[in-house]
């Protein structure tokens, strides 16, 4: 197993992964944890039971491993209450971090009095699709579509963990309850979510999964929450997004990734609509 250096001058940083079935993505996720530029950290990986090699791969990497289902926030609960640092730092078996990302958060919250942070996320795979996720992904960084990523642990435990009634908005949920305890803000240094080769209906399919949480996440907080309205409303998230800040000049020096990323935005509203109405009944 690797070890990462210790500055006991520095706080402790616990780096929460969940996995099932990873082997894929695992070992490049892990990797640059360990080759962050920030060293006081520890390495949980809490695994959905995977029948793979995910866990003897991370072996390699860190001996915190545990098994914890069903979902992913009760994986993540469960690795929140194992850490002993200061911060967590919640990742998918599929992110990659770059260097600084780490010692940036560490920096901003302890000089800057930030509760917990934003991290930029680009996407990387293969395809023309893939560019179209990566134009559509910079839109929502820091906005109601986006979540922390970086918080304080005593933060994290005092809003209440993640709802592990929902999957899919759990991220949201979480993020709206953060902020109502003091100041967030966001960092430079991306992440980067590895999407491989991005076939259109698997990715129809995961969101059409995630939809029957955002029903329950409608309901807990009320449709004509402003929020809500703009997380799941049409006006937002096919317009609003877009064009708030000036990013509407984006969309004008990338035609062709507008037009893509129209298409794909106007197949998930569909999706969620026809499956709103089935719930409904």
């Amino acid at each position: 197993m690797i070890q990462a250096e210790v500055d006991l001058k520095s706080p402790l940083v616990s780096v929460i992964i969940t996995t099932k079935d990873e082997e894929k993505n695992i070992e490049n996720c892990l990797k640059s944890v360990i080759n962050q530029t920030y060293k006081n950290i520890e390495i949980i990986l809490v695994d959905n039971y995977s029948t793979d090699k995910t866990r003897e791969i991370a072996k390699k990497y860190t001996d915190k491993i545990y098994l914890k289902g069903p979902e992913r926030s009760a994986q993540r609960n469960y690795g929140a209450q194992k850490a002993r640092g200061k911060y967590l730092l919640f990742l998918d078996a599929d992110m990659i971090l770059s260097p600084t990302v780490i010692e940036e958060c560490v920096q901003k919250c302890e000089k800057e009095g930030y509760i917990a942070l934003y991290i930029p996320e680009r996407i990387i795979g293969e395809g023309f699709w893939i560019k179209v996720r990566d134009f559509e992904r910079q839109f929502y960084t820091g906005t109601v579509i986006d979540a922390v990523r970086f918080i304080r642990r005593d933060i994290f435990f005092k809003a209440g963990e993640f709802d592990e009634e929902l999957t899919g908005p759990e991220d949201w949920d979480l993020d709206r309850r953060i902020r109502q305890l003091g100041k967030v803000g966001i960092i430079s240094s991306p992440l980067y979510h590895n999407e491989g080769r991005f076939p259109v209906r698997k990715y129809l399919r995961k969101k059409k999964y995630y939809f029957e949480g955002i029903q329950k996440y409608v309901q807990k907080w009320g449709r004509n929450d402003p929020e809500v309205r703009k997380q799941v409303g049409l006006w937002y998230r096919l317009i609003g997004v877009f064009i708030e800040r000036n990013k509407w000049k984006l969309l004008l020096r990338h035609p062709i990734l507008t037009v893509a990323m129209y298409y794909l935005r106007l197949r998930v509203a569909l999706e969620y609509l026809r499956s709103s109405l089935g719930l409904k009944r």
